[in-house]
């Protein structure tokens, strides 16, 4: 199959096959990408803190960027009124967001902060990676232990 036909079916087959919940609720589905290109990035930073990885500065250089940008994604549209949990099924997030919702992006802006952190450090090695990924991880637990309903 030529490349292109073949990536054009895998988006026919993809569009046609999305759950009914993405397509009455697509900003639950767009924001939970989102959050999958941060734990894509997330996670070869914390594989590389934690020695799982092997450091290489220009890939976590890289990494950090990526969630620099990602984390400054516009969050305007992605979390109206009637996308959590207890509404509709597909997502964790709690109706807290909504009922706290000042709250709720201070937190995010603290992901933003701990982004802005890791990507002035992670190409400078170890020592400077590991205390910018630990502050990752914090950011990202107090939203979650707040506004993240566990999974099950």
């Amino acid at each position: 199959m030529k490349p292109r036909l073949f990536i054009g079916a895998s988006l026919i087959c993809t569009v046609f096959s999305l759950p009914a919940l993405a397509q009455e609720n697509p900003e639950i589905q767009q924001r939970q990408g989102q959050f999958n290109l941060f734990v894509h990035n997330f996670a070869l930073l914390g594989g590389m803190a934690q020695g799982r990885v092997d450091y290489d500065a220009e890939l976590a250089q890289t990494a950090a960027d990526n969630l620099f940008h990602v984390t400054r994604h516009n969050q305007s549209r992605l979390w109206p009124e009637g996308t959590d949990a207890e509404s509709v099924e597909g997502t964790r997030a709690l109706p807290a967001i909504w009922e706290n919702l000042d709250d709720f992006m201070v937190k995010f802006a603290g992901l933003q902060d701990a982004a802005e952190g890791a990507q002035a450090v992670a190409g400078d090695g170890l020592d400077a990676l590991r205390p910018a990924v630990g502050a990752l991880g914090a950011a990202c637990q107090a939203c979650h232990q707040t506004y993240r309903a566990e999974a099950g």
